[in-house]
């Protein structure tokens, strides 16, 4: 039968011998080391991507209402007063004549015009998260084992270790 002890030895002699009490193992050790392995995680930095500016050019329809104005011809026929009389009667009697008016408009002109309007950069910003990180370790465990002979010669039951604390 053995029962769990573990990161302690029995009493001198019934841990691991099974001598006489107060005799030592071989080698004049009456102890064992327990040893675990403990899990140690660092970082290291990786290249994870790469980010770039491009710039390109697109052509947009824009549209924009411009007031422009023209000349349109209009007829004016006035009858012969006393006040314009002489005027009237300044030319030629009975001749062909032309009086020609020019006409004007206004046309809507296109300029562009590069202007700058913003200054656009890449920055990188550290962000931390939690990231479980999943291992094993080993460790060792020492049991103790005891087994005597009661008065009969018989195997008895398990005696408990003496010296536990």
């Amino acid at each position: 039968a053995a029962g769990a002890a573990a990161g302690t030895a029995g009493a001198a002699g019934t841990a691991g011998t099974s001598g006489r009490r107060g005799e030592t193992r071989a080698g004049g050790r009456d102890a064992m080391t327990r040893s675990e392995e403990q899990m140690h995680v660092s970082v290291e930095r990786h290249e994870s991507g790469r980010a770039r500016l491009r710039k390109y050019v697109v052509t947009e329809e824009v549209q924009q209402t411009v007031p422009v104005r023209h000349e349109e011809v209009r007829v004016e026929r006035e009858p012969i007063t006393d006040a314009n009389r002489g005027e009237a009667m300044s030319g030629p009697d009975i001749t062909e004549d032309e009086y020609e008016v020019t006409l004007h408009e206004e046309r809507p002109v296109v300029e562009t015009e590069a202007v700058p309007v913003e200054r656009v950069r890449l920055t990188t910003e550290e962000r931390v998260t939690n990231e479980t990180v999943h291992g094993r370790v080993r460790k060792e465990r020492i049991e103790a084992e005891t087994e005597m002979k009661d008065d009969t010669g018989r195997p008895g039951p398990d005696v408990p270790e003496r010296g536990r604390e």
